[in-house]
Formats: C-alpha cells, structure tokens, sequence
C-alpha cells in the first residue's frame, strides 16, 4: 500500500476532524419581493420565516436589488420592517446595470417573461449577472415555474452565464417543521 505522501496527500495529524474540514462560502441567496411578503401570508409563513431564521444564523447571505426595494417601498409596515431587517442582517443590494437589463431584454424579447411584467425578468436578470448561488420566490407563474427555468438558463447559458438555481423558499428553508 503507497503512504499518503506518495499519493500527493499531507498526512493528517492526529487531531479533531473538524479542524480539517473545508470551509465553505456561505451560499448567497437572491430574495425577490413574495419571499418577503410571504412572512405574513398564512400559505407561505412557515417557509418564508423559515428561510430569514437560516439568514439570522448565517446559513445563508440575503442578497436583495433596487427593484425589491422599490416593490416594499408601499407595503405595508411589518413587511417593510421584514425587508429592513434584511438589510440589518447586512444583505447585498444590487443596482440594475446594463448587463442585467440587457439579459432582461432577451428573457422578454424570447417571451419566457411578458413585458407586462419586467421587474420579473429584471429579478431573475440581476440574480444571474451577479452570480448568486440562487434565488428564491413565491411567484410561481413567472419565476418558479420548471418551463421557465429551463428557458431562463437556457438564454443564460446561451450568453456565457451559469445557470441560476430558482426555488421556492419551503425548498430551501432549513426549518420547514418548526414553529417559528
């Protein structure tokens, strides 16, 4: 049998595992505006409060954009409280530039969005030309919708992008069965 030195591999010394672990980034999530709203939406609650305790904990980074601001700007106060504790927890807002408006662009003009509904395109847009980890919603016409993704990163792909993970936040949540 080769030693672990023959085969390229320091020998581990004899401590506690865990000091040899990798250490991973923390996995950044895209929250577009139902996330938010679902806080308070007896359908939704669970996951949707679920998924902030995992961003308290720091399981995962929030990351939110210009246009999700926008959307809170009217709401009302406990969600506008939900998006600015977000932004406490230190999440990441992003500025629509050009790269994002234009892949926005390609998601309507391929018609996987209508231009009715461009804050939709722009989200998944913003998500990917910042190359989050993945992005969560409840908007399960426009967003969470296998046809979609599958032509949303299909165009990504097209254009150099990776493809971008889409989710339900019950999918993500670490905390689906608990009381939160």
């Amino acid at each position: 049998m080769r030693s672990a030195a023959f085969r390229g591999v320091a020998p581990v010394p004899e401590e506690p595992a865990a000091r040899y672990l990798p250490v991973m980034r923390t996995p950044r999530i895209y929250v577009d505006t139902s996330v938010i709203g679902g806080c308070f939406d007896p359908e939704f609650a669970l996951w949707s409060n679920g998924l902030f305790k995992d961003f308290r904990l720091g399981i995962y980074a929030p990351v939110l954009s210009a246009i999700v601001t926008a959307e809170i700007q009217p709401a009302p106060e406990p969600i506008r409280g939900k998006y600015a504790e977000l932004v406490e927890l230190g999440a990441e807002i992003l500025q629509p530039d050009a790269a994002a408006e234009q892949l926005a662009r390609v998601y309507m003009d391929r018609k996987i969005v209508p231009p009715k509904y461009s804050d939709d395109a722009l989200h998944i847009a913003l998500a990917t030309t910042a190359d989050v980890d993945l992005l969560v919603s409840w908007n399960f016409k426009h967003i969470v919708h296998y046809d979609k993704i599958r032509l949303f990163n299909a165009v990504n792909m097209e254009l150099g992008y990776k493809a971008l993970q889409i989710y339900s936040p019950r999918e993500v949540t670490h905390y689906e069965e608990e009381a939160v």
